[in-house]
């Protein structure tokens, strides 16, 4: 496996993560995407590919299966621990799934996709400074997520209200 991919590392991200501030920036998220699902290995994409399937179908025991046998051949490959948090989140293993996006990111700092999960699993905690302070920073990486700013404007009225 290429390291510098599984830790979200790739040429060419700096200049989609530049395009993406921009104003018509929006199609750069994709090809970001597609960057940080390439672990170098055809063997480990195939395994990938079939726990976001089985994740996408509904079969979440399944998903986590092919995510978690990624992981024991890939333990560096921040993507697979994103795809099983995803998994666990939809269990309401919400510990399990806070376990593998800290892991995504400390793999990957600039997946702004997981750092919107730790915001939704943050938020459902209660923990409203940290779902802020994650969607914020989720923001600074893709100021074209959808939703991402309707989040933002909820979670600081809920802590107005609070305080």
């Amino acid at each position: 496996m290429a390291q510098g991919v599984a830790y979200g590392e790739n040429p060419r991200l700096d200049e989609l993560f530049a395009q993406l501030q921009s104003e018509d920036g929006s199609g750069s998220e994709s090809q970001i995407l597609l960057i940080f699902r390439q672990s170098g290995s055809d063997a480990m994409d195939l395994l990938l590919k079939r726990g976001y399937a089985a994740l996408d179908a509904g079969l979440l025991r399944d998903a986590i299966w092919h995510f978690s046998a990624l992981i024991d051949h890939a333990p560096e490959f921040g993507e697979a621990y994103g795809g099983r948090a995803i998994a666990f989140y939809e269990l309401g293993e919400l510990d399990m799934a806070l376990q593998d996006i800290h892991t995504t990111l400390t793999f990957n700092p600039r997946h702004f996709r997981a750092m919107v999960g730790l915001g939704f699993i943050q938020e459902e905690l209660g923990n409203l400074d940290e779902a802020l302070s994650a969607y914020k920073i989720a923001f600074q990486l893709n100021p074209h997520m959808d939703g991402l700013g309707g989040a933002i404007e909820r979670v600081e009225s809920q802590i107005s209200i609070l305080h």
